[in-house]
């Protein structure tokens, strides 16, 4: 199995159990739709086909060469990533959404690995995209995970002026200050 295989067949097998959970998410009372919202949806779908290899037309040289060795710590570290995305679904329950939703008795949820990182899920998704850049080790796949990032932190942001707005300023400000966006140890950003 190649490296691109192997990981292609990771984010598959991670993209298919993330939809066959979807029935499980409470119904949306109110959802975020603009063009903010588009581009970075946009953003993260270009982002996949760059680091999944889904453009061949790109000049695909190794940037360096981690060997076999690498290859299968590099596909332990991603399943570990998409396993910490799980956690902070599980933990969320039916209060999860792929969009940008109010759910039926919205809280805060400031326990488990939301305490870690505000956007827990994003947080796991950027280091699977990540850790699969170096494994395949290429230009278009570096490209792909900086894309994946941004476009992940862009809905963040535009996931904290919703969350803001629907939960009040002074709880969400507070966990803001006591929490990191993205990246667990970081200074806090309000």
């Amino acid at each position: 199995m190649t490296t691109v295989s192997l990981f292609r067949l990771a984010w598959g097998l991670w993209l298919l159990s993330w939809l066959l959970a979807t029935p499980w998410s409470a119904p949306t009372l109110k959802r975020v739709v603009s063009g903010a919202t588009t581009l970075v949806r946009l953003v993260i779908l270009a982002g996949v086909v760059l680091l999944l290899g889904g453009v061949s037309w790109l000049d695909v040289r190794h940037l360096w060469h981690v060997g076999s060795q690498g290859v299968w710590l590099l596909a332990a570290l991603t399943v570990a990533s998409f396993l910490f995305a799980w956690w902070a679904r599980i933990h969320l329950g039916r209060l999860w959404s792929g969009a940008i939703t109010r759910k039926p008795a919205h809280r805060l949820i400031d326990s488990g690995p939301y305490a870690l990182v505000r956007h827990p899920i994003y947080s796991g998704l950027i280091a699977a995209a990540l850790v699969t850049a170096v494994a395949e080790e290429t230009p278009q796949a570096v490209i792909g995970a900086a894309l994946i990032t941004l476009g992940l932190w862009g809905k963040a942001a535009l996931e904290e002026r919703f969350l803001r707005h629907e939960l009040g300023a002074a709880l969400y400000d507070a966990y803001c200050r006591r929490v990191p966006m993205l990246v667990p140890f970081l200074p806090r950003s309000g």
